[in-house]
């Protein structure tokens, strides 16, 4: 069963989301971040994806005490990203209650030390990011998505995959936060590619239907965001990708 994680960026202690990663077009919820991963977990939720928008921008962390906000006063698991850009980054990470890093933009810029991140701190605990702002360039976006890098996915998702990467969550940027349903080529032609490799879909996802055809695919997660503070997606009925094995 695909797993379903919902998404709760922050920025300045906001709960926000933006269209296609353009900072002019945020939107700010009037959600508290624990109380809403409180309500995430009260309908069976176990993985929430925590994006510290401030620590993307900055190229460090800076929303540590929300990890730590919700790890304490929940047993959900955390996938924490934003910033991460050094072994200590990690380390505080986990101390703080996160069960997961997922990292992009050092990736980009020191492919050598996310490899090696891979190896000392175990395949399970660390997932790649690798985005793009158009499908069919495939041209891999880092910081934030505010910059475009000269890499190709095929070439950035190869270079770790042969390292022994076994998470990569796959952003289409041009349907982020559009609710205009996910690129499913693009998916399926990393499926195809990757044959072991775990993905994560994200980007554009805008009812349980899409959810389902990606189930189908072969997708191990999705990660969605605005459809669900928008209304298109309700937490009742996410309850059948829910059912305990």
């Amino acid at each position: 069963m695909i797993q379903v994680i919902p998404s709760i960026a922050i920025r300045k202690g906001r709960v926000v989301k933006m269209r296609k990663g353009d900072p002019t077009s945020e939107k700010a919820y009037d959600e508290n971040p624990l109380d809403l991963a409180k309500r995430f977990e009260d309908h069976g939720i176990e993985v929430i994806h925590l994006v510290d928008l401030d620590g993307a921008e900055k190229g460090s962390p800076k929303n540590f005490h929300v990890v730590e906000g919700i790890a304490n006063y929940t047993d959900l698991k955390i996938d924490f990203t934003g910033g991460i850009s050094t072994d200590g980054d990690i380390a505080s990470a986990y101390e703080h209650g996160a069960d997961y890093i997922t990292a992009s933009s050092i990736a980009v810029t020191n492919p050598e030390l996310f490899a090696s991140w891979i190896i000392s701190f175990g395949r399970e605990k660390i997932t790649l990011s690798a985005d793009v702002t158009d499908v069919k360039t495939k041209q891999v976006a880092f910081r934030g998505w505010q910059k475009q890098s000269e890499l190709r996915l095929f070439d950035h998702l190869r270079f770790f995959y042969e390292r022994g990467l076994k998470y990569a969550k796959c952003t289409d940027i041009s349907r982020d936060g559009t609710m205009e349903g996910p690129d499913f080529a693009f998916y399926q032609d990393i499926l195809s590619t990757f044959t072991d490799l775990k993905v994560l879909a994200s980007g554009g996802v805008r009812s349980v239907d899409d959810i389902k055809r990606l189930h189908d695919m072969g997708i191990f997660a999705v990660i969605f965001g605005k459809s669900f503070y928008e209304g298109l997606i309700s937490l009742k009925e996410l309850e059948q990708f829910l059912v305990k094995s």
